[in-house]
């Protein structure tokens, strides 16, 4: 790799400030110029969470996406870096000018000629858009309830007591005169199967479930991403009872005081508009988002009737380390291979540092394989030799947890995570 000695002297010095932006750009834009688009669209997804609005990141973004063959991604971060480029341009400009810029919608100027070629005139165009998004927003059936998920006991059954009790028993809601809505936000380290939880809470409710992206919200036209934000709700409100999933909503949903462009607070103003207002009927449809950074999430989307349950997703049990270890060998060979000593050895690991196990035991017996020229299955001193390197990456995430589980908790929303660091000596 070129100038190796220099990427990794950025890279440490990233370890010692994560939240170093600038740093973590100028270590993509040398990876992507080397050619290493997987390592640089990991310290762009990290740019980008702790500064969405940032268009050196949204640009080098792109590239990445472009190059790891993610096209969807690459039009929507191009997409947004343009919308936020036109917004800093009309801003300098006098206050006649900014009204003819952003309120004057000629149809020459709001959609490239291609566009309207495609679409027709302006009616069709709007039909066709309604009919593009009704494909692109597919509800699933997840197939698959609380019971199936290994482990995590104190998660399910926190879960269906906040949760999913209420939910499922209506007479007893109409009794209490309770409605069928809610909104839950699912916090925790990464890899910690915030999302797969997020599904079988669909498959336990009974639901259908709608996963929604930065890249389904998001657009380079003033408005057109709350249009879009509403009608995903529209959608999910006549598709009723559904589940809403808003993955990494610190991105959508980022403290307003930390945005410096108004076109993502827009998008925050709208998503409370959305969960609680006077025209919003959301009888049936649940809301449930996840976060690595529940402290950028904006309170008002906390306030009681929006996301105003939160449920701490810590790294998988025991029982369910083993069945994730399980899950990743189904299909390679292996010998004798105890899956109970090796899950008590990795206390702390997440989802994604278990497979990640697996993928370097298989890569150390298939380097033997290739030395002996002769193919053997992976074996316990494969996964000895590969835990030696390995360390669980969600102690970095505690250790920022930490500081605001101790000084930042407000009203206790953070006595579930200040617990589980006093049982684990974390303090």
């Amino acid at each position: 790799m070129k100038e190796e000695s220099v990427i990794n002297a950025l890279v440490a010095a990233i370890e010692n400030d994560p939240a170093d932006v600038s740093l973590r750009l100028h270590v993509a834009s040398l990876l992507l110029a080397d050619g290493d688009a997987a390592a640089a669209w990991e310290h762009l997804k990290v740019a980008l969470e702790q500064a969405p609005d940032n268009r050196e990141a949204l640009t080098l973004a792109a590239q990445a996406a472009d190059l790891l063959g993610r096209l969807q991604q690459a039009t929507a971060y191009r997409r947004l870096s343009a919308a936020l480029l036109n917004e800093t341009r009309s801003a300098k400009k006098d206050d006649d000018e900014d009204e003819e810029i952003l309120f004057e919608y000629d149809d020459s100027r709001q959609t490239p000629a291609s566009v309207s070629t495609i679409f027709g005139d302006s009616d069709q165009r709007v039909d066709s858009v309604l009919d593009e998004t009704d494909e692109i927003w597919e509800f699933e059936d997840p197939g698959f309830r609380l019971a199936d998920v290994a482990g995590m006991d104190d998660v399910k059954q926190r879960l269906e007591l906040a949760f999913l009790g209420p939910m499922k028993n209506p007479k007893l809601m109409n009794y209490f005169g309770k409605r069928l809505r809610g909104g839950l936000l699912l916090y925790g380290p990464p890899g910690c199967g915030k999302t797969f939880i997020a599904r079988a809470t669909a498959g336990e409710l009974g639901a259908k479930f709608l996963s929604v992206g930065l890249s389904d919200v998001l657009d380079m036209w003033l408005g057109n991403s709350e249009q879009n934000l509403h009608q995903i709700f529209e959608r999910a409100r006549r598709k009723s009872p559904c589940v809403l999933f808003f993955d990494e909503i610190d991105a959508l949903g980022r403290k307003r005081s930390l945005v410096r462009h108004s076109a993502i607070s827009g998008v925050v103003n709208q998503l409370l508009a959305e969960l609680d207002s006077v025209g919003s009927n959301n009888e049936g449809v649940f809301v449930l988002a996840a976060t690595n950074h529940p402290w950028d999430v904006d309170t008002a989307l906390r306030r009681p009737g929006r996301l105003d349950r939160m449920l701490l997703v810590l790294p998988p049990d025991k029982p369910a380390r083993e069945a994730i270890l399980r899950f990743h060998l189904r299909e390679r060979p292996v010998d004798k291979i105890d899956l109970g000593a090796i899950a008590k050895q990795t206390e702390g690991f997440s989802g994604a540092d278990l497979a990640h196990l697996c993928e370097s035991a298989a890569e150390l017996a298939m380097n033997e394989s290739m030395r002996l020229q002769e193919p053997r299955p992976i074996r316990m001193d494969d996964f000895n030799q590969a835990l030696h390197k390995l360390r669980p990456s969600a102690r970095a995430w505690f250790e920022t947890a930490r500081n605001f589980a101790l000084f930042a908790n407000e009203g206790g929303i953070y006595d579930e995570l200040l617990d589980y660091l006093k049982r684990e000596r974390l303090l």
